[in-house]
Formats: structure tokens, C-alpha cells, sequence
């Protein structure tokens, strides 16, 4: 049997699932929800579902995939009982990873957009004026553009994997990390020096109570699986790339301490800017677009500090494509046997396909799957966001905590294996009763108040 594929080192470890956990969802998604949501109030709910229920479930994936040295596809049925039918869930995680790309792989076009837009200075039309332009509303709807750009972020990410994983995928989130955390430290303190950075630090820092109810709390448990790429197993293998020489609690929080930290970053950045300019906090998927290129087209030397911030923008968007293409890849060579160029050209078509729906769905694909409004990356985003990420953090949790699945005694031997943080016997409790509870109330709830029409 061919040994499986390892990172060169800790660092590559921790990087590149930060890597995968670090990306749109942080600076894309994080900043819209918190305008929705009212600000401090969903920011502070939001890093309480990263520890109670984003940690475990970070330990658990990292657990499942390094005892079993498989993909999701894999990993169950070397971990369950004969007879036991776990495995079927590693086939709804890579119908999750797929799903995910199928709009996540466009929205990275739509960086790459604004980052070229802006290297070769054409940003004259990139500005939001109410009533008069939109230029987000104007790019989704170039059927031209969002389906050029689609291919391009198809073809670098699986181009990137064709390379074995240390001296591919290692080797460029290494780089891309590091830049993006440099990045971000220089744009959130351009952000304090304008005028509306004490108005939107308030709005952003400080919570208010009034506004947290049971759709603030889905939407923070939702964003916190979605950030942290939890419960498609997307977690489960880069544990299973990763050796027994460190346990397991301290790499999760290390690398929720990463994720965290973009996040947090990113609303430093938007916030300011937002109250300086005037901009609607509630503006959906284009906010982070409209806001900053109207920002940088009203500031000196705005072409550069643009071209920085969306090529920042594009680190962090490729980073998660990469590691989720290659979560699909092995999967995909575990079922087929392929070799990994094979495997690349063949996932990457079918990713490709998938996203021309969304690249399309504001142009020629036209499609309302909920309220007014909607399109094809709502009805992606649906499918993973609120159902695959927290019914797989519940079968997980199941899975690992209970004798009718892999057992608390087998988790707690594989998280706990190696130097650092161990799990202590009053977490049991959290692990076992807590986190599946709390997944099933949120989840029911968030199905019963969802905008449906």
C-alpha cells in the first residue's frame, strides 16, 4: 500500500488548514452577517460558537482523519464496526465540498476581478452611487466576465495541485498566509485613521443586546462552521496529513486563533470605512465590493492601497479553493485509483460545470429558489451553510462520543496523542451532550424561521 502523502512540517500543518478555514467566508461573509445582524452583538455570539462548538468539532474532524489516514470518503469505513453504516456520510461531505465550490470557486473570480481591475487602473466605473451605479450589480451580470474568471480560478487551483502536496499545496499557502496576515495588519490601521473609524469601531466592538435573538444566534453557529470549513470533512483531511507528534486541542486552536484573527481583522478594515463613506451596513454579498473600491476610489494613492487589499482578498479566497479542491481530489482518487494530474483535470471539469450556474444565475441561468432575490449561490450556499455544516458537526460529534459509533475512549486516545494541550475529562460533557444539543435546537429553529419565500 502506498504510504500516504505528508506536510514537511508543522507549520505547513497548521497553515494550511488555516488556510482552508481562512477565506471568503472571513472577509467576504463575516463583514456582511455582522452588518445584518447588528453588529458587536453578532460578533461577540459569533466567537462563542467558535469555542464551545467550532473547537470540538475542529478536534473531532482532525481526530477522524488522522486515525484513519483516509479522505472522507475513506475515513469511516476504516474507523466504524462491520456492519455500521457511518461511511454514507463521507459521501454527503464531498457532495459538500463540491457544492462549496460550485459557488465559492466564482466569488474567488470576482476577486481576481477587482484585483486586475485595479492593478491596470480601470477603476473609474467601480464606485457605488445610489440609485445612479452599482458595479457589483454590473459585473455578475456580464455573463463574459463572471464565466472567464470562473476558469481561471478553476485551472490555477487544480493547476497548483498537479504538483504532490508538500511541493504544491504546502509549499503556496505557506506564502500566501504570510502575505495575507501582512496585509491585513496595514489596511486595518489605514482603516483607524478615517473619520468614521470611531463610529464603526462602536457599531462593530461594542454589542447590544437588544438585537441578539434565536436568527443571530443560527446565523453566528452557521458563519462559524462555514469559516472554519467544519462538518464536510474538509477539517478531517489535513488530520490525516498531519503525524501523532503534537495532540490535537492545540493545533485546532491555533488554527481557530488564525481564523479568528482575519475575521476580526476584516472588520476593523470594512467597518471604518463604511460609516466613513456612508454605505448601507446591510448591503449583502456586494458589501465588501462596493464598499472598498469606493473607498480607495476616494482616497490618495487608492489604485494602490486597491490593488493590495483585493490581491489580499485574492490570497485569501484561493487559500480555501485550494484546500478544498484538494479535499475533492482525494476523495476522488480514493474512489478511482487515478493519478493526481488524472484526477485534477477530471475534478476540475466537474467543478467547472457545477459553477457555471452561479456564474450565470444573475444572466442567463435565472433562478429564485427562496425569496426575492435569490439565485443559484443562495441555493449552493443553502445547502451547505445551513444543512451539510451542522448536520455533519452533529454526526460527527455522535460519531466520535458515542459507543454506537467510533467511542469517546478511541477520540480521546487520538486527539490527546503527541506534546501539547490535552482534553480533560470535564470537557466530556461539552463533546458529548452539549455540542450535539445545541446543533440540533439551532438547526431546527434555523429551518423553521428561514426566509423561504
Amino acid at each position: 500500500m502506498k504510504e500516504r502523502e505528508r506536510l514537511g512540517s508543522r507549520l505547513g500543518f497548521i497553515l494550511l488548514s488555516a488556510g482552508c478555514a481562512i477565506g471568503c467566508g472571513n472577509v467576504w461573509k463575516f463583514p456582511w452577517m455582522t452588518g445584518e445582524y447588528g453588529g458587536g452583538g453578532f460578533v461577540l455570539v459569533y466567537i462563542l460558537c467558535l469555542i464551545l462548538l467550532g473547537l470540538p468539532c475542529m478536534v473531532m474532524e482532525f481526530a477522524i482523519g488522522r486515525a484513519s489516514q483516509a479522505s472522507p470518503v475513506g475515513m469511516y469505513r476504516k474507523l466504524e464496526k462491520p456492519g455500521q453504516k457511518w461511511h454514507i456520510h463521507g459521501y454527503f461531505c464531498l457532495l459538500g465540498n463540491v457544492a462549496l465550490m460550485a459557488f465559492y470557486t466564482v466569488v474567488t473570480g470576482w476577486m481576481i476581478y477587482y484585483f486586475v481591475k485595479f492593478l491596470s487602473g480601470q477603476t473609474g466605473d467601480l464606485s457605488f452611487v445610489a440609485g445612479e451605479n452599482n458595479p457589483f450589480v454590473n459585473m455578475i451580470t456580464n455573463p463574459g466576465v463572471n464565466v472567464g474568471y470562473l476558469v481561471v480560478a478553476v485551472v490555477l487551483g487544480f493547476g497548483v495541485l498537479c504538483f504532490n502536496i508538500q511541493k504544491g499545496l504546502e509549499r503556496v499557502t505557506k506564502y500566501l498566509m504570510a502575505a495575507l496576515f501582512l496585509l491585513m495588519v496595514v489596511l486595518a490601521v489605514h482603516s483607524a485613521t478615517m473619520k468614521g473609524a470611531s463610529a464603526g469601531l462602536g457599531f462593530y466592538l461594542i454589542p447590544d443586546f437588544t438585537k441578539i435573538n434565536g436568527k443571530v444566534i443560527v446565523g453566528a453557529m452557521n458563519q462559524a462552521f462555514f469559516t472554519l470549513s467544519i462538518g464536510i470533512g474538509s477539517m478531517a483531511i489535513f488530520g490525516s496529513y498531519i503525524g501523532r507528534e503534537r495532540s490535537l486541542l492545540g493545533e485546532s486552536v491555533n488554527v481557530i486563533v488564525l481564523d479568528t484573527f482575519v475575521a476580526i481583522i476584516a472588520g476593523f478594515i470594512m467597518f471604518p470605512a463604511c460609516f466613513t463613506y456612508n454605505i448601507p451596513l446591510d448591503a449583502g454579498p456586494s458589501l465588501l465590493f462596493n464598499t472598498m473600491s469606493t473607498v480607495f476610489n476616494n482616497m490618495p494613492g487608492g489604485r494602490i492601497w486597491g490593488t493590495l487589499f483585493f490581491l489580499f482578498m485574492v490570497f485569501a479566497a484561493f487559500s480555501t479553493e485550494l484546500a478544498v479542491f484538494e479535499n475533492i481530489l482525494a476523495c476522488f482518487r480514493e474512489l478511482t485509483g487515478w493519478s493526481r494530474p488524472k484526477g485534477c483535470v477530471a475534478c476540475g471539469i466537474i467543478i467547472l460545470l457545477l459553477a457555471l450556474t452561479t456564474a450565470l444565475g444573475y444572466s442567463v441561468f435565472h433562478f429564485q429558489p427562496f425569496a426575492e432575490g435569490s439565485a443559484w449561490l443562495d441555493f449552493w450556499d443553502f445547502i451547505v451553510s445551513t444543512n451539510l455544516l451542522p448536520i455533519g458537526a452533529l454526526i460527527f460529534s455522535l460519531f466520535c462520543c458515542y459507543k454506537f459509533g467510533w467511542g469517546w475512549d478511541k477520540l480521546i486516545e487520538e486527539a490527546n496523542a503527541g506534546k501539547g494541550m490535552k482534553i480533560k475529562a470535564w470537557m466530556k460533557p461539552v463533546f458529548k451532550y452539549f455540542v450535539p444539543l445545541c446543533v440540533v435546537v439551532l438547526y431546527i429553529y434555523g429551518l423553521a424561521t428561514f426566509q423561504w419565500k
